[in-house]
């Protein structure tokens, strides 16, 4: 009988060791887009920290304070140092993608899932945009998940 047993009981445990990651809780993520909809179109000015406007990193950072009370640094240089690499095909809600937009320039953003990504552009403020946007795709720097 144990001979029979062992075998189904090595594969449950293996299964059952495994790396894959658990989706973020569904709370999580409807936390990020409810963050959204109260800074969607609050317009991008450099320095800025509150709703006369703000930069990527001052939105990354109060999205962070807001939803998961973790304080990120003020700088997007500074935010691209914390948490641990992830790969851009293993995103999940809430990681921090990065992208190199010019000559030691860098924008930020947090990633909702399916393919898109908040944050607050020069151009249109604070919007939520596609990961494989053209413009966007080519810029891809890093992603990093932040453990607390």
């Amino acid at each position: 009988m144990f001979r029979t047993l062992l075998p189904p009981l090595l594969a449950l445990f293996v299964i059952a060791c495994s790396s894959t990651p658990e989706p973020p809780p569904a709370r999580q993520a409807s936390a990020f887009d409810g963050f959204y909809q109260q800074w969607r179109g609050v317009p991008y000015r450099m320095g800025g920290t509150n709703r006369a406007g703000l930069d990527c990193s001052a939105f990354t950072q109060l999205a962070y304070q807001q939803v998961l009370g973790f304080t990120l640094p003020r700088t997007t240089e500074s935010q691209a140092s914390l948490g641990r690499p992830v790969d851009r095909y293993r995103l999940q809600h809430g990681d921090l993608v990065f992208f190199k937009t010019g000559w030691q320039q860098y924008h930020v953003g947090v990633y909702t899932g399916s393919g898109e990504f908040i944050h607050a552009s020069t151009s249109k403020g604070v919007i939520r945009s596609r990961l494989d946007n053209v413009y966007w795709n080519s810029r891809y720097w890093q992603a990093r998940r932040l453990t607390q």
